[in-house]
């Protein structure tokens, strides 16, 4: 095996480490509101995974630059809510257009040509091509890493207030994986779909 100190690595050395080591990754395409509300901005990010289910709460680690927060984390701080969408092949393309690096004065639903949608608990409009959604509340705001000064990292957990699952998807309460397509985030530029599914009896 090879022994690697991080300590005495640079923070893109680990981040390569990181990224290729723990994958798949799911990708949660989260929109936020500017203060002003004029602004529907939406971003990818694949630190992300569940929290607890009493209550729903998810949690996505949003990544800052040189200690100053992105519009996500700004946004959902200022507004207190956000909406968590779950990447899929059908609009995967404009997922990924949507990491473009914009001012926060320009729209990635825009850029992208994907869909605003109300949402029917919190003010932040989700997306509508997306086959599941979730309406969040921001729960906590966990700023990590980096110095007490400039962290490297705000991690939002996200109570889930109201879930939007496209009908043919669901099957006795039971998301079809088959059905949903889900893309997931490797290395670089790779990404995966779903792939072989098999099953292991849990033991008693």
């Amino acid at each position: 095996m090879l022994g690697i100190d991080p300590s005495a690595q640079s923070e893109r050395e680990n981040y390569k480490l990181l990224i290729g080591s723990i994958i798949p990754r799911p990708i949660a395409f989260v929109s936020t509101l500017s203060t002003d509300g004029g602004v529907l901005n939406a971003a990818p990010f694949s630190y992300f995974t569940i929290v607890t289910a009493d209550p729903p709460m998810v949690a996505v680690s949003v990544q800052r630059k040189q200690g100053v927060q992105k519009d996500t984390s700004r946004n959902a701080v200022d507004s207190g809510a956000f909406v968590v969408h779950i990447a899929d092949e059908s609009y995967i393309d404009q997922i990924n257009q949507s990491a473009a690096a914009l001012p926060p004065e320009e729209s990635e639903v825009t850029l992208t040509g994907l869909t605003p949608v109300a949402s029917s608990h919190i003010g932040v409009p989700g997306i509508a091509e997306a086959s599941i959604r979730m309406e969040c509340v921001l729960e906590q705001v966990i700023p990590l890493g980096g110095t007490p000064d400039a962290p490297a990292a705000d991690l939002l957990i996200g109570r889930v207030v109201f879930f939007h699952i496209d009908e043919s998807l669901v099957d006795n309460g039971r998301i079809d994986p088959m059905k949903l397509k889900p893309v997931s985030r490797l290395a670089g530029n790779s990404y995966a779909k779903l792939g072989e599914l098999f099953e292991i009896d849990r033991p008693v």
